[in-house]
């Protein structure tokens, strides 16, 4: 198989090559893409050293079979076509082409069948904290049907690109030592805060990431699932958390729910209140699974359950996702048998 990374410099790039290894994903030539700046850079990958190239118009993705491609939406949408023109499909994790009606949005747990369907070669990876909420609302779709969701998520500083964890890790120290604290990545200060806006406001009132939630949920389960989200950025590094309230059209159990996690794809249930554990993002970077927790039925709700996820997400929530998805694909699509 031929792959190819763009964007291989930044935090997804990293990571990518970091899953393809550890999932020994069949890789017969590897070209790395970036930018000018990141032109020349040399990564190690399984014992052999690869030179970034710089991403350009032309032919160079001539021999490619799948290329993960984490850019700038404009970049994305400026070589889409010399990506995909000879025959690559493009698995992208940014947000240009998610809601395109002629490009699939997929997560394997979830609509792994929808990326058979993708006339412009592309499959886009969801959002972040989309990709962790449907894993585990599919679980229940499987018991009843989800009329609506109410979701907080809990962002760590990683959601915004390397640049911002080392911001954060920055303020630490400026803030300890009395220095006049750096703000640059976020609208606030967020060592030793929270901030209420992930993203821009739009006309509603809701930020972009969350009118994300609502619109690619409806999207991937393919239902009239209506979600209300709150998106709040945390102090935390990595890993994303969410709260989330599910009321569906008859009422599910907190035992069924616990067995269909427990059943689940890509889902870990660590739920033993008494024990104190339950998850948390200082445990579970570099983890696969999306692991839930804090399971009880809404008391405000007789058809609702209430829980507690939290995922690595730029693992699961974008490099993982994207791996798991070009692994049906291999398993799956005529295209890649034989």
């Amino acid at each position: 198989m031929n792959v190819a990374i763009v964007g291989a410099s930044g935090a997804v790039g990293q990571e990518f090559l970091r899953v393809l290894a550890e999932r020994n994903f069949p890789i017969t030539n590897l070209v790395l893409f970036g930018s000018a700046r990141s032109a020349g850079t040399t990564y190690e990958f399984k014992g052999k050293t690869y030179t970034v190239k710089e991403l350009k118009h032309g032919d160079d993705f001539k021999d490619i079979d799948i290329a993960f491609t984490s850019a700038g939406a404009g970049i994305s949408k400026e070589f889409e076509k010399d990506i995909t023109k000879f025959g690559a499909v493009m698995i992208y994790n940014s947000s240009a082409f998610r809601m395109d009606a002629d490009v699939p949005l997929v997560v394997p747990e979830v609509n792994a069948e929808d990326a058979l369907n993708r006339p412009r070669n592309i499959i886009a990876n969801p959002n972040c904290t989309t990709i962790q909420m449907v894993v585990a609302l599919k679980a229940i779709e499987n018991l009843s049907h989800i009329r609506r969701v109410h979701v907080s998520t809990y962002q760590a500083a990683s959601g915004a690109g390397a640049t911002a964890m080392a911001e954060l890790e920055q303020q630490y120290r400026e803030v300890l030592a009395g220095e006049p604290v750096t703000v640059d990545k976020f609208a606030y200060q967020l060592a030793y805060n929270l901030i209420p806006q992930v993203d821009v406001f739009t006309e509603n009132g809701y930020t972009k990431e969350e009118m994300k939630m609502f619109n690619e949920t409806r999207k991937i389960m393919h239902s009239d699932i209506a979600v209300s989200a709150m998106c709040v950025r945390v102090p935390s590094l990595r890993c994303h958390s969410e709260a989330i309230w599910a009321e569906t059209e008859r009422p599910v159990s907190v035992e069924e729910f616990k067995t269909a996690v427990s059943q689940g794809k890509g889902l870990r249930l660590q739920d033993d209140p008494e024990k104190k554990d339950y998850p948390m993002p200082l445990f579970l970077e570099g983890c696969d699974d999306v692991y839930v927790g804090r399971i009880r039925k809404d008391i405000a709700n007789p058809n609702g359950l209430t829980f507690w996820l939290v995922s690595d997400q730029i693992k699961k929530g974008a490099a993982l996702n994207a791996v798991q998805i070009a692994e049906w694909l291999i398993q799956n699509d005529p295209k890649f048998q034989g």
